[in-house]
């Protein structure tokens, strides 16, 4: 009696390393490209901090942030093995811009067995899309669509027709950035708020966005800022990446969530049902800057996706692997 040849299975953990969070996706997947999720995280680990304050030392990865982010990935690299994954691990724009980014990499590369490839911006709005285009295949396809990745540090903008990229590119704009720029006071003043918001402006006037239209543009979000603000929109007592990814977050809503943001102490954002707390201290920025990006593109709501660039980054290791 003959026997079936087993299917080729590729176990990969893709670990993305941002200016706010590291995210860690565990994946298999079959000949056919078939995914199932194995284990996801997401940890808040600030190695950014100080990513938009000046001076001497700006930029400059903390030696907290470091460590912290280090402790993350030990875990991380545990998780990795216990599943028998090959690891791929990238790093974004805090790691881009550190002048001691050495502090890091070398002891990161020590831990997971294979070095932090730190990506530019280019690449990283490409996974971004990558990302994008495989949760909403149909979308990608129909017509005009942009896409954002709202991070800590940079946000990626990528504009397609009909499945090609158009346009692309990294902004020196994020959530962490934008409020150690601007926002001294808790609550954020008025002029705080229009602070950031003429620097958003400023940025994305550089946005070669479609003329409006008769039908918007469909908008989609990723990253922490978006899947909060949608996470908060819901009332989620507990997140639940099954009712985020794929929700519409209408603009009337998003207004509604800027207008609780800027009423609030960071107190008391930190027990807003839906919200992580150790982002109550950034999440107004991030909020403002996505109801600008979706202002500028002529978009009435954003469909939101939890499937960020460890998403993408698995999706290309696929593509190429033997």
């Amino acid at each position: 009696m003959g026997s079936c040849a087993a299917t080729p299975v590729t176990t990969l953990a893709t670990i993305d390393v941002g200016t706010n969070t590291t995210l860690l996706l565990v994946a298999r997947a079959d000949a056919a490209g078939h995914v199932t999720v194995l284990d996801e995280r997401a940890e808040i680990t600030r190695l950014g901090r100080g990513i938009g304050q000046t001076g001497q030392s700006a930029g400059a990865l903390g030696a907290e942030g470091i460590a912290r982010t280090l402790d993350v990935l030990r875990g991380y690299a545990a998780l990795a093995r216990q599943h028998g994954a090959r690891i791929a691990a990238i790093g974004t724009e805090a790691l881009r811009r550190a002048p001691n980014g050495a502090d890091f990499l070398g002891p990161a590369a020590e831990i997971l067995g294979v070095p932090v490839e730190v990506i530019a911006g280019a690449r990283e709005a490409a996974l971004t899309f990558r990302a994008a285009a495989a949760s909403f295949p149909d979308d990608a396809r129909a017509g005009a669509l942009v896409v954002v990745d709202i991070g800590g540090g940079s946000t990626e903008i990528v504009l397609s027709d009909r499945g090609a990229v158009t346009w692309s590119a990294s902004l020196p704009l994020g959530s962490v950035r934008l409020t150690e720029a601007h926002v001294r006071h808790d609550p954020a003043t008025d002029a705080e708020v229009d602070a950031v918001v003429q620097q958003v402006d400023g940025a994305l006037a550089a946005v070669p966005f479609a003329p409006r239209a008769a039908t918007p543009p469909m908008l989609i979000g990723i990253a922490g800022t978006v899947t909060s603000l949608a996470a908060m929109a819901l009332r989620l007592p507990t997140y639940d990446p099954a009712r985020v990814h794929g929700y519409d977050l209408e603009m009337p809503a998003l207004d509604g969530e800027i207008a609780r943001l800027r009423a609030s102490s960071q107190a008391e954002r930190e027990r807003l049902v839906g919200l992580d707390p150790r982002r109550a201290d950034v999440i107004l920025a991030g909020a403002l800057l996505l109801r600008r990006i979706a202002a500028a593109a002529g978009a009435d709501a954003v469909r939101v996706s939890d499937r960020g660039i460890r998403w993408g980054l698995l999706y290309e290791a696929l593509a190429t692997a033997p």
